[in-house]
């Protein structure tokens, strides 16, 4: 449960009530009026007539000031501060790294569970709702080998697939579930107990529709594209050619993520969407450790753990350190491109960055700056 609602979280929830979940409408109104603060300001809420805006978001803004309008948004906050522990902004220094460089990232992250988990590396695993024995079968082991390996386990908290990979991901405390529905919600309503394990076991679950939000048709391609983009790889462990997990793969493939799908038998039905995406170019694999592999992750994923390293959490990273650390990815950055997100002098940089490895948070490795697995496994050099 929050404590509270700040100002600037305020400001973004009121502009994100009033344009109902539009990207394009969010940022061309932030653009317009500098921020979310100034665009639902009174005065500038008359304004939004004057912009090509929807009919409906300038209608809302129109009526906000009414009672009625004041008394939904009001009952919003009120189910937020009941059912959150978080809320995340994009342009707080904990948002996650890896959707910084989408220009259709969710500009608030609703969740419940561990903030910190959503920066920790992940692979997506997805497939069909109506999944064959077989498949629940792989996609749970996959999804123990990589848990046990130190990756979370990112997925949509649908039956089949996505229940088979959370369930193994548990067993490790490792695995995040991003939901279509607000933050109140559990879709599907059989999933409230899994939904309640995943928070419990140390891991999370996310949304960025706001309460009251129902699991409408369109909201689901919404959601696959945070799976896949919290994601450094997607793995398809099941689909047939209808399978809405195939949107899931075309939109990683859209991000630059790399595929991975898993065979079967060429005349089952269940196998024929993994099949299509082995021929467009997804790679096959029979072993979870293909993946780890093919991700060419810095070598600190190879090599046996050291015990005079001990894991790190959110309040073991030292607070002038969090910022930079928050920036660092899992593939790597050089000196340059780092310098370039920050103020500070190249000489407080590297400082910065020494202290991050010698927290054992950060791995320098042919120039570029990554970050260590953190939060349950040290990475080692």
């Amino acid at each position: 449960m929050l404590n509270q609602i700040s100002k600037s979280q305020l400001d973004s929830l009121r502009l994100w009530y009033l344009v109902q979940h539009s990207l394009s409408s969010y940022q061309q109104l932030i653009h317009f009026f500098g921020s979310a603060e100034q665009a639902t300001t009174p005065k500038n809420l008359q304004q939004w007539s004057k912009l090509k805006l929807h009919k409906n978001h300038v209608q809302r803004a129109e009526q906000f000031q009414q009672a009625s309008e004041q008394k939904n948004f009001q009952s919003m906050l009120d189910c937020l501060i009941k059912h959150c522990d978080f809320i995340c902004l994009a342009e707080d220094s904990n948002y996650p790294a890896q959707l910084r460089p989408y220009a259709d990232k969710p500009p608030i992250l609703f969740g419940q569970g561990n903030l910190f988990n959503l920066s920790q590396p992940q692979i997506a695993i997805v497939g069909s709702r109506k999944a064959s024995p077989h498949g629940l079968q792989i996609s749970y082991d996959f999804a123990y080998y990589l848990a046990e390996k130190g990756f979370f386990i990112t997925s949509g908290l649908a039956q089949g697939i996505d229940q088979a990979a959370h369930a193994a991901g548990i067993k490790h405390q490792k695995t995040i579930a991003v939901m279509a529905t607000g933050i109140e919600q559990t879709y599907p309503a059989a999933h409230v107990e899994l939904r309640q394990q995943i928070v419990a076991e140390g891991g999370c679950v996310i949304t960025e529709f706001l309460p009251f939000t129902k699991p409408l048709q369109h909201n689901f391609p919404r959601r696959n594209r945070i799976v896949s983009g919290l994601s450094l790889g997607v793995l398809v462990a099941e689909a047939a050619l209808e399978s809405g997990s195939l949107i899931t793969a075309k939109l990683a493939a859209e991000q630059g993520k790399q595929i991975f799908a898993i065979p079967g038998h060429i005349y089952s039905e269940y196998h024929r969407g993994c099949h299509q995406l082995i021929r467009e170019g997804a790679t096959l694999v029979d072993h979870p450790e293909q993946i780890i592999e093919d991700l060419a992750l810095p070598t600190q994923w190879q090599i046996q753990q050291q015990d005079s390293l001990t894991a790190a959490t959110t309040s073991d990273i030292p607070e002038h350190l969090q910022t930079l650390y928050q920036q660092l990815d899992w593939v790597g950055q050089d000196l340059d491109t780092l310098a370039s997100k920050f103020t500070m002098t190249i000489d407080e940089l590297t400082a910065q960055l020494m202290e991050l490895e010698l927290l054992g948070l950060c791995l320098q490795q042919a120039g570029r700056y990554s970050r260590c697995r953190a939060a349950t496994a040290p990475c080692f050099s």
